[in-house]
């Protein structure tokens, strides 16, 4: 009798221990696949669906046949430090001029790791991230955010090989119709929604990556706004004098000045052309915050290169310019002239004599 009932209990505890287990294991699958009760996760848990903007919400998913996908990479590790993760959302609708549908497809696309190596790579990751149209982030973070992108500069702990790494957030978008595939404008959500993204994402990354920030990335301040829109290049770009082109007549050419500060000022002139992504045609950066000038460590200088480096006010700052084939070999004088006129004004503006120390 009291073996028997040893064993009835031992065999009811099996049963209640595979009922725990098996419950577990239907929880953890619900929460993988954004069942009830809990919500769809992205890019390795730093996003969830319906938190932030809007594309992470219902609302993106309003259009006939939407659907929201992920794919990620493995997640960065101090041996893997390079990962990427996209979030898409796809649609269509009927074309009135064809039998087919036109599609769309929205993307935001997440990276973490060191910034490229390669001269070249380096400056278009610089064209992409220091764009104009970005807002400088607060409260000591050294990064940027717009729309559409956003970039932060993680701390020295993170760096790989001696270049500093950065989480990136990028988006784009194509419409394919009867037409063809077309790039489309996209803009993520508003500025502060994408800065909690890309905070959300930055402290995701980098705790897997084994470089862990010391204290959680938060924003208590609000962020400096540039202009809302571009306007068509003119001579002097960026407002700068000396900064002066041959845009010739009836150009494509837009320009973006952007924030204009003591530790950083950033503009960006692009070639718009209407169902094309917008191509990078020229840049200028003046950058002195220590995390932002490591971005710039690697790159020849010189003023023939376009970067030139100096200590202003006990800061160690980088003046930095771009010309892309577009406009390379139309600057007035000479391509050269222009970045010396830029570094020698943004200087003067900031009480640095460019040139005198290194």
């Amino acid at each position: 009798m009291g073996g028997g009932g040893r064993r009835r209990r031992r065999s009811l505890a099996l049963v209640v221990g595979g009922a725990v287990l098996a419950s577990g294991a239907g929880l953890y699958g619900l929460s993988a696949t954004g069942s009830w009760p809990f919500r769809t996760s992205y890019c390795w848990g730093a996003w969830q669906e319906d938190s932030g903007p809007s594309f992470l919400g219902e609302e993106a998913l309003g259009k006939s046949g939407s659907a929201r996908r992920a794919t990620e990479s493995a997640p960065p590790s101090s041996a893997r430090p390079n990962a990427t993760c996209t979030v898409s959302v796809s649609s269509s609708v009927p074309d009135d001029d064809s039998s087919d549908p036109v599609t769309f497809d929205e993307r935001v696309t997440l990276q973490y790791g060191p910034v490229p190596a390669p001269a070249e790579e380096r400056r278009a990751w610089m064209a992409h991230f220091f764009d104009g149209s970005a807002s400088p982030l607060p409260d000591g973070l050294n990064g940027l955010v717009g729309g559409d992108r956003a970039m932060l500069v993680l701390p020295e702990a993170c760096d790989v090989g001696g270049r500093p790494s950065a989480v990136t957030i990028r988006s784009e978008s194509w419409g394919d119709g009867h037409l063809g595939k077309k790039a489309m404008p996209f803009t993520i959500g508003k500025r502060m929604d994408v800065a909690r993204m890309l905070l959300a994402a930055a402290e995701t990354a980098a705790t897997k990556a084994g470089c862990k920030p010391g204290k959680p990335l938060r924003l208590s301040s609000p962020m400096a706004v540039t202009a809302e829109k571009d306007a068509s290049a003119s001579s002097p770009l960026c407002r700068i004098p000396g900064v002066t082109f041959d845009l010739g007549k009836d150009s494509a050419y837009h320009q973006q000045v952007g924030t204009v500060g003591e530790r950083l000022q950033t503009c960006s002139v692009v070639w718009r052309s209407r169902g094309v992504p917008d191509e990078p045609a020229a840049q200028f950066v003046m950058a002195s915050e220590p995390r932002m000038v490591a971005l710039f460590e690697g790159l020849p200088d010189g003023p023939g290169q376009g970067l030139v480096r100096a200590t202003c006010e006990g800061w160690r700052t980088v003046f930095y310019g771009n010309i892309e084939p577009g406009l390379k070999g139309r600057g007035r004088p000479d391509d050269q002239q222009v970045f010396t006129e830029f570094a020698a004004s943004v200087g003067k503006r900031i009480g640095c004599q460019v040139g005198e120390n290194r």
